[in-house]
């Protein structure tokens, strides 16, 4: 049996955990699951921003998923927001944003395999140079409602991907069914990048590199959605990991 290579995961902060209320770290068990059920080996890291402990775990590592949860704290895309838009803003502790941050500083620099979810996903535009919708709803008014935490588990609509892209050879054709559970979204894409699924309303739900970029990472993919909610269920959702960890496993045998 071959060795499953090894995923990388980040995790949520939480100010009062489980034990003792201490200040802790969470994650949907839903991601391990995803990732084992791709073939890869799941592993969340602490939010620990040293950059010799980044360094280390990702060179331990064979890819990296950087996950979903709060929002990125707005300094570091904008100036100022509107105050009413500033007040839906739910930061993340800010030791969460800078391991992040280093993540994918080192994931650039060691050329890892790369995933992002939600949170994720956009991370990596700001991260990049891009910017962020910071409220859907009060920024985009002609959007469809984005935050359907209700039916967090459950597709709501479609995304239609871009012809050849690898959004559309993970769907096997030109639209996705997705869940959608998010009031913020990328508004200008980093120059690396570029948008493989929209939805109806413009709202960017994939991203990869861009052709001139293609040498930057051996793979990156990145989803608005929530794919590890849906893969048990639908098929292409469940090959969006296999093909990550498919990716990683090239990578750990070079």
């Amino acid at each position: 049996m071959s060795k499953r290579p090894t995923i990388l995961m980040s995790g949520c902060t939480q100010e009062a955990g489980a034990e003792f209320d201490d200040f802790s770290l969470s994650l949907s068990m839903n991601y391990p699951r995803a990732v084992e059920a791709g073939g890869g080996l799941p592993w969340l890291a602490p939010c620990l921003p040293g950059r010799n402990f980044v360094a280390e775990a990702v060179g331990r590592a064979d890819g990296v998923l950087l996950t979903g949860g709060e929002d990125i704290d707005p300094k570091r895309y904008t100036r100022k927001l509107p105050p009413a838009v500033a007040a839906t803003v739910q930061a993340a502790h800010p030791d969460r944003d800078a391991f992040e941050w280093m993540l994918l500083e080192e994931v650039r620099r060691q050329r890892k395999p790369l995933l992002c979810i939600c949170r994720g996903h956009q991370l990596l535009n700001v991260a990049l140079g891009g910017t962020l919708f910071a409220d859907i709803r009060l920024q985009l008014p002609r959007a469809q409602n984005h935050c359907r935490t209700d039916k967090k588990d459950r597709v709501v609509h479609e995304v239609h991907c871009a012809a050849g892209s690898l959004m559309a050879r993970i769907a096997g054709q030109d639209r996705l069914g997705v869940n959608s559970s998010h009031h913020q979204a990328v508004a200008r894409i980093a120059q690396p990048l570029r948008a493989t699924a929209v939805s109806k309303d413009g709202i960017v739900e994939s991203m990869e590199l861009a052709p001139g970029a293609k040498g930057l990472l051996p793979f990156l993919l990145s989803v608005q959605f929530h794919p590890e909610r849906l893969f048990a269920r639908h098929a292409g959702h469940l090959e969006l990991f296999r093909v990550f960890v498919r990716a990683c496993r090239l990578k750990a045998v070079k």
